[in-house]
């Protein structure tokens, strides 16, 4: 069972373009699935604690954008050694 008050560590980890003056590429956007995967399966495996859901409606000429993202917010009992480059 897990218990909040364990949580000393938070990694926030966007998945998606939430900025669009900088938009994501593929690539970019399949590494934050990849790290949120990692976080949910490795040692000290980490817990979503919360997720933050958005979206920007952009019109460009005549047809209208939609972008959208998902936030997650990864809970630890203790910063994972694997994540000091991120």
């Amino acid at each position: 069972m897990f218990d909040l008050t364990e949580v000393k560590f938070i990694k926030r980890i966007v998945v998606g373009n939430d900025n669009p003056n900088q938009l994501r590429s593929e690539a970019q956007i399949e590494e934050a699935r990849e790290l949120l995967n990692r976080c949910l399966s490795e040692s000290p495996k980490g817990s979503i604690v919360g997720i933050e859901k958005g979206f920007t409606i952009l019109q460009l000429g005549e047809h209208q954008v939609v972008l959208q993202w998902l936030c997650y917010h990864v809970g630890f009992p203790r910063k994972p050694a694997w994540l000091t480059g991120t």
